[in-house]
């Protein structure tokens, strides 16, 4: 509810400053097409955002990066803010523009970051705390977009404003950290720096089996030099990572979690809920993130990865096919759509398993020499989606109706399958041991580097 009508006083905006400007009312297809400027120029930005991670974070380290990164959020803010008194749109779109670029660089350097800081029997539950945090701030959105604090007519452009404070928290924090260890080693070759890092994050000792680790890594780097996406796409020994990141990021971003993040309102109407209400509904979804983020950062190193995957895929699949029937059930009785409701919930608590394992598992199947470029592949990948969900979901939901919900759970369906199949356990290893396992999955009787051996040998 929020949402439609952040959009409509924007919309009103747009006309109000066009007026200004040209002494006439704007066509309404031109407001449609400054809008949806509006809403896709973040996917864009994110897009670049990730393309510029590797070159980045690779000239100046990951803190540094997350720092720069933060100003630019600011100055996105800043521009924002600015653009109601200046009767500007064309603000708003740049501002967008460089919320997505910061989106993009930001998610990827902050997973870097973890993973590399992280003692590898809290990888996982460290690692995290990314999608738990990702949840706060969805709630912290919906929360201050309501009507009754910050989401007025008057005030719209300083709800949007709102994640510059996480921003500005992050700039005067970062300052205070040291960068992550496997940079300051493996890339910079600074041991010293590498051994402070480390003792800075874990308290003092000598760090002789981290360090080790790191030294196998290297020479392992050595012998394969770093690689561009293009030639990591090429690399057939790191092919099962690739399959298995970009399936994964399929599933996570097609099961409807992204869906209901970006068009609840859309979703809950549809399932019958009265319009007053959605609100308050939205609230308790972004609840549920934050619950299941945090029971999952409590599992992960109990569990593992690979069953955070498959049971939660299992749940979510099995939620959507129980939507589905709710919805076309929801003519008998008035509680039927809370049901439904109740049902997406449901879904909610266990899609945390696959988001914040997937985070996890990004920083741990592949090593550093490659981690750049397949971080840069993934997030292409991710933005390329959003932008492609954001422009055909609207017209799939009112051509599907309720049964848009039966491809979210084929989606969830595959996950499952896959993740149960042909996922290796992760928990616990190195990355060079965890590189090993992929390099034995076989499908069939075959495997990716079985076909290399012997196209070399012809």
């Amino acid at each position: 509810m929020e949402t439609l009508l952040h959009q409509l006083y924007i919309q009103r905006f747009i006309n109000s400053s066009w007026y200004d400007r040209y002494e006439e009312p704007p066509p309404p297809q031109t407001v449609t097409t400054i809008w949806s400027l509006i809403v896709s120029m973040y996917a864009v930005g994110g897009l670049f955002g990730t393309v510029s991670v590797k070159f980045i974070s690779g000239m100046v380290g990951r803190k540094k990066t997350m720092i720069c990164n933060s100003c630019i959020a600011i100055a996105a803010a800043g521009i924002m803010m600015a653009s109601k008194g200046a009767k500007s749109y064309e603000m708003i779109i740049a501002a967008r523009i460089l919320n997505g670029y910061s989106a993009g660089l930001g998610m990827c350097t902050h997973l870097m970051y973890l993973g590399e800081i992280s003692p590898r029997n809290i990888r996982g539950a460290v690692t995290l705390t990314s999608a738990t945090f990702l949840s706060l701030g969805r709630l912290s959105g919906r929360f201050f977009g309501l009507s009754e604090i910050l989401g007025c007519e008057e005030l719209w452009n300083i709800v949007l404003c709102v994640p510059a404070f996480f921003s500005l928290v992050q700039v005067i924090a970062l300052p205070f950290l040291p960068d992550a260890p496997r940079y300051l080693f493996i890339e910079k070759g600074d041991d010293k720096a590498c051994r402070r890092a480390l003792q800075s994050l874990w308290g003092q000792g000598d760090y002789k089996q981290e360090m080790d680790d790191m030294l196998a890594e290297q020479v392992a780097i050595e012998a394969a030099p770093p690689k561009s996406p293009l030639k990591l796409l090429r690399d057939s020994t790191v092919r099962w990572q690739l399959i298995t990141m970009s399936l994964i990021y399929c599933c996570n971003q097609l099961s409807g979690l992204s869906t209901i993040s970006t068009f609840s309102f859309d979703i809950f109407l549809k399932a019958g809920i009265p319009r007053d209400k959605i609100r308050y509904v939205t609230l308790g979804l972004g609840l549920s993130e934050i619950i299941t983020s945090v029971l999952c950062g409590l599992l992960i190193e109990h569990t593992g990865r690979r069953p955070l995957f498959w049971i939660c895929y299992g749940v979510m699949s099995a939620s959507w096919v129980l939507v589905t029937v709710t919805l076309n059930l929801e003519v008998s009785s008035y509680w039927v759509p809370y049901v439904a409701a109740c049902l997406i919930n449901l879904f909610i608590l266990f899609c945390g398993g696959p988001v914040g394992a997937t985070a996890t598992l990004n920083s741990e199947i592949f090593i550093q020499s490659h981690r750049l470029a397949a971080l840069v592949l993934m997030g292409i990948q991710r933005w390329l989606v959003v932008a492609m969900l954001g422009l055909v979901f609207p017209f799939l939901i009112n051509a599907l109706s309720s049964y848009i919900f039966v491809l979210f759970a084929c989606m969830c369906l595959l996950g499952c399958l896959y993740t149960f199949f042909l996922l290796p356990e992760t928990k616990g290893k190195t990355l060079l041991e965890i590189s090993e396992e992929f390099k034995a999955i076989t499908v069939c009787g075959k495997s990716f580097l079985e076909k290399r051996r012997l196209e070399t040998k012809l």
